[in-house]
């Protein structure tokens, strides 16, 4: 079996033994990080995430009820058109994937870690994370209003009255959250669920991003269309949003007295998702710095103003995160496949 790290039912990948299934995994996971390193993001035409965000897109305007149609009831039939879709989309990645992982298992050892890596590279974004943060600070050099038009490329809340000080803090909240969406849960998921694995996730959290909310937006009503992928991403970030945290902590130079995964969870649950608040309370508590969310949140309201320094103390505080994840992963993968997983 070709697993954990490009898993496929059996009888397919029992010609290998477990050392190849294991340098095959890792040597595919390193590939995809140092792609992304060096090259960053594939051309949009290429781009499995683009086309997952095409298909949400176009089945998202066909169950989602136009704002002026909207009832304020409970939309049983609405909550079911959402659910299915996100199925229907999940088992066409789902089986996307497992022809690559499928393809790949035929061919030579080196072969597969290279078309492994190049399939899992896409699902996996820290190098543009990184430039799209560095860049609204860069704006903000120039002027305020450059520094809210780049904010706006990162986040869905409206940048068009922050000062400059909640423009930095909505740039490292964005960072802290999307370290664990954009990196660490799609490499927890290769890990447990190869290919296929990271694939489903990307799919879940991309869903999110566009029908996880409650109220209008783009004119249209998500309350119940957008119900099921928002619960479904909760769940699959469930564990990796913590082990984001906790990755964090481990990973800062100059541990706080009050950064510790009590104070973490504290700050974590003023925000109303039940992930993304513990790897922002996180990077709060480790900068010393104020995050907050107008009219929604603060995190640690007594820490300091957000500086320029701070972007780029939290960017190099992400990075060295990075850098020990993928070294975790490498572990784990190595790990499983020791018991057998799966």
């Amino acid at each position: 079996m070709f697993a954990p790290a490009v898993w496929l039912p059996p009888p397919l990948g029992e010609g290998w033994g477990g050392g190849t299934t294991v340098l095959i995994g890792v040597a595919a996971l390193l590939l995809a990080m140092a792609i992304d390193h060096w090259l960053g993001e594939p051309p949009a035409r290429w781009h499995p995430v683009v086309w997952i965000g095409r298909y949400l897109g176009w089945i998202g305007r066909r169950i989602a009820p136009r704002a002026e149609m909207a009832s304020r009831a409970r939309d049983l039939p609405r909550l079911v058109a959402g659910a299915a879709a996100w199925w229907g989309g999940a088992a066409m990645v789902f089986c996307a994937a497992w022809i690559v992982a499928a393809i790949a298992e035929r061919l030579p050892p080196w072969a597969a870690a290279v078309l492994i890596g190049l399939a899992l590279k896409p699902l996996l974004a820290w190098r543009m994370l990184r430039d799209e943060v560095l860049a609204v600070e860069a704006a903000l050099g120039r002027s305020l209003e450059e520094g809210r038009a780049q904010l706006a490329r990162l986040v869905s809340r409206d940048a068009k009255s922050l000062s400059e000080c909640e423009v930095r803090e909505s740039a490292i909240e964005s960072l802290a959250e999307n370290l664990n969406d954009s990196l660490v849960a799609p490499l927890f998921w290769f890990v447990l669920g190869g290919l296929p694995g990271a694939a489903i996730y990307r799919f879940a959290n991309t869903a999110d991003a566009m029908w996880g909310y409650r109220g209008e937006r783009a004119g249209r009503v998500w309350e119940w269309a957008g119900k099921w992928a928002a619960r479904a991403d909760d769940l699959l970030s469930w564990l990796p949003a913590r082990l984001t945290a906790l990755v964090l902590l481990l990973c800062s130079l100059a541990l706080r007295g009050r950064a510790g995964l009590g104070a973490i969870r504290r700050e974590a649950d003023q925000t109303p998702s039940p992930n993304s608040g513990w790897p922002m309370a996180a990077m709060a508590l480790l900068l010393d710095v104020r995050l907050a969310k107008p009219g929604v949140y603060t995190l640690h309201a007594a820490g300091r103003a957000a500086t320029s320094a701070d972007i780029s103390r939290a960017v190099d505080l992400a990075s060295r995160t990075v850098i020990a994840c993928a070294v975790c992963a490498v572990i784990a993968i190595a790990g499983l496949s020791a018991i057998g997983w799966p």
